[in-house]
């Protein structure tokens, strides 16, 4: 078994098929959006492939060391995250392809108008290094 993450970007690739930004979407397209989100996670916990996922907060803060005293922090004009990753799920799969394969099916996740998205997901296989040395 291998991990790997997906990322849901709200921008930085190529513009999904419904390209309709989240927050132009109704109350109940949002819902189900998030109980499509559900559904799928439940599947994978039921397949074993589920590790976790997180949808993120839009407030975020870009922060850097600027050496001794207070780290400087700003709101740009770096790209931040919380402008384009949208949320995360980490899953435990037998292969790459299969890594793909569910990449794909959540990328059908529906969005304006009930209509899937097709959106782009960014699929990055998980280090299987540890840095706490707790091991």
């Amino acid at each position: 078994m291998a991990k790997y993450l997906m990322l849901k970007h709200y921008r930085g690739g190529p513009a999904a098929v419904n390209d309709v930004p989240m927050d132009q979407w109704t109350p109940d397209e949002v819902t189900a959006h998030i109980q499509y989100m559900k559904d799928f996670a439940a599947k994978l916990v039921s397949t074993g492939e589920f590790v976790d996922e997180r949808a993120l907060s839009p407030e975020g803060t870009f922060v850097r060391s600027g050496g001794p005293g207070r780290p400087p922090v700003t709101d740009g004009p770096f790209a931040e995250t919380k402008d384009l990753i949208a949320g995360w799920m980490i899953i435990d799969v037998d292969t790459y392809e299969r890594a793909l394969e569910l990449a794909a099916e959540l990328s059908a996740a529906p969005g304006a108008g009930g209509e899937p998205l097709h959106e782009w997901l960014e699929v990055r296989p998980l280090l299987d290094v540890s840095l706490t040395g707790t091991e």
